[in-house]
């Protein structure tokens, strides 16, 4: 490792030491290598490249998915004095043009480019004529097919290899199972590239699942209990839930913003940069919303509906705490989320082999909300990384699910599958095992089943735990034309039988909070030292508004919690405070030293 990579990790970015393979990783490209990287979100992936591309000589060229994303990392390097700009739809004839007159001339570190403008003629052409210091690949799952954000931009991106032989490579994410790291690597020609694969786990993260009731409700005493105040992002299939929830909350004195791909470019842009410049806001948002968003101190990411794959549950939750600091990644879910999403994918136009790899990522999904285990080693085991022992840092591990005994009831919601013809779904198999003769119900002559009211002393929520639980084992199979209903799978045979027994979960009420465990989901200020907290972001916050900046552009929550607790009395000291590199020690040192001994 070259000191000057040290000295850019101190002096720019304000950091005593590299983490992990972060150094590995950026002796590999400073001596020329390619490199696929996986790491989890908050992990440091950014400085993997950028560390490197002020080593190198020429420009490094980072291709970003989303300008929110582009502007963002801009924005937070100008602010660590690096050279670094973007070219993006968003900007006029006169700034494009300028931007490439500083390309060209030589001055600038880091310029990031979208994937569909980067592989133009014209922009190739420019780049032809400049030194290129590197070329980084960030979400380079996107690339694959198999990837959960596929988009066919990134395909063309293999001309790097052809165009560019000489210039190193590096790509990026923090989602890939094996089968998508293996599609990456093929796409872009990095089969030759070192591979170096982080732990996927993210500690700071407590992960609680729970199953739906009144899901608004739910969604809001999780909200006051743990992030009164705390910025969180809130996750909904569609986009009319979206609406509806957002209303819901702002109407329960809860402030909250909408973000969906219907709504008019303006108001999507209008309300991400509320989200990113305000404290304390919550977007309620379709999966079209995140992927770009570089905000840090994310204390929540909450789920109304059932992510599509464990993949997408992985990227969408680390959105959460990417400042290290303690989140909550919480989720309310149902059958009718099983059923909507295979309907959804039963409806569209793919193939049947992608429709079937679909399926099983929900299934995946699934048991990953149904299982008693711990959830961690789950999560973790689906992207090939084993956790010896429990995590002790998530509800199944803190408060136990107790199981029961379940093979009657089991048969009995089998044979109601069966003996109805296989034709409906759970709502009305509930009502014929609960010995419920709605006129439905009468009408279709059910109320004269062996199974009729069979089932009265179990509870309805209770009926739909069990047919969850054994659609999650595969026992039950949803029928891909029939609107809901459920289906008997071969494997449930024995069981019909009487070959075999069968322990399921027993649905509770779940009263366990991170703060039990010592993990506190909010910052865990003590209150003598509340009012210099609150002092330094304020300062923060009037710094930022000046410039027009998000507030975690000029620190992080985490360097203004290790400001207040190193209490600096001279820019000497300060120079210690992890985050605080050479340029924002000039540019705020004495802003927040003035803080500190006004509160001292």
């Amino acid at each position: 490792m070259t000191d000057s990579a040290r000295d850019i990790l101190q002096h720019v970015f304000g950091y005593d030491a590299f983490r992990g393979p972060q150094e590995a990783i950026v002796r590999t490209l400073i001596n020329g290598g390619d490199a696929l990287v996986l790491m989890p979100t908050g992990g440091g992936k950014s400085l993997c490249y950028q560390i490197p591309a002020l080593v190198r000589p020429g420009t490094a060229v980072v291709i970003s998915p989303l300008i929110a994303l582009m502007q963002d990392q801009v924005a937070a390097l100008i602010q660590s004095g690096v050279r670094a700009a973007y070219l993006s739809s968003t900007l006029g004839l006169q700034e494009s043009q300028a931007i490439e007159s500083q390309l060209l001339d030589g001055r600038l570190d880091l310029l990031y480019v979208a994937p569909e403008r980067l592989v133009t003629s014209r922009m190739l052409d420019k780049l032809s004529r400049v030194q290129i210091a590197l070329f980084a690949i960030d979400e380079a799952h996107c690339v694959s097919h198999w990837g959960h954000d596929f988009r066919s931009d990134y395909l063309g991106l293999s001309i790097l290899k052809q165009q560019f032989p000489q210039v190193p490579r590096i790509a990026l994410t923090a989602t890939a199972d094996p089968r998508t790291r293996a599609d990456i690597a093929q796409r872009l020609g990095l089969e030759e590239a070192e591979t170096f694969i982080s732990s996927f786990d993210r500690p700071n993260i407590f992960y609680r699942i729970v199953p739906k009731q009144k899901s608004l409700d739910q969604l809001e005493a999780f909200i006051r209990r743990e992030h009164s105040g705390d910025a969180g992002i809130v996750y909904c299939l569609s986009r009319n839930k979206v609406e509806k929830t957002a209303a819901s909350l702002n109407e329960r004195g809860i402030r909250a913003l909408p973000y969906h791909a219907g709504l008019a470019p303006a108001v999507r842009e209008e309300n991400q940069t509320r989200f990113l410049r305000e404290e304390g806001v919550i977007m309620v948002a379709t999966i079209a919303f995140g992927m770009g968003i570089n905000k840090p101190n994310v204390r929540f990411v909450a789920h109304l509906d059932l992510p599509k794959s464990i993949e997408a549950y992985y990227q969408e939750t680390g959105r959460a705490g990417r400042d290290g600091l303690a989140a909550n990644a919480w989720m309310a879910y149902g059958l009718a989320d099983v059923i909507k999403l295979k309907s959804m994918l039963d409806q569209s136009d793919a193939d049947e082999s992608f429709k079937r790899e679909e399926k099983r990522k929900v299934d995946t999904m699934l048991a990953l909300c149904e299982t008693t285990s711990c959830r961690r080693q789950l999560l973790l085991g689906h992207f090939g990384e084993r956790m010896a022992e429990p995590c002790g840092h998530c509800d199944n591990c803190v408060e136990p699910v107790p199981g029961w005994e379940a093979t009657e009831p089991a048969r009995l919601a089998l044979s109601a599958v069966y003996r109805t013809g296989s034709r409906y779904g759970v709502e009305y198999l509930v009502d014929v095992l609960r010995g419920e003769a709605s006129e439905r119900v009468k009408a279709n002559g059910h109320d004269t089943l062996a199974v009729f009211g069979m089932g009265r002393d179990i509870a309805d929520k209770d009926w739909r735990s069990v047919f969850r639980q054994l659609l999650a084992r595969g026992l039950l199979q949803t029928d891909p034309e029939g609107f809901g209903a459920l289906l008997l799978d071969e494997s449930c045979r024995p069981l019909l039988r009487g070959e075999t027994t069968l322990m399921l979960r027993r649905e509770q009420a779940k009263t366990v909070t991170p703060r039990k465990t010592g993990g506190k989901p909010a910052l865990d200020i003590a209150a003598e030292d509340r009012v210099l907290w609150e002092a330094l972001r304020a300062r923060r916050r009037q710094l930022a508004q000046e410039q027009g900046v998000p507030p975690y552009v000029i620190f992080h929550d985490s360097t203004l919690l290790a400001i207040m607790t190193a209490r600096p009395r001279s820019l000497h000291e300060m120079r210690h405070v992890g985050g605080i590199g050479d340029s924002k020690l000039e540019r705020y040192g004495d802003a927040f030293l003035e803080v500190v001994n006004e509160y001292a």
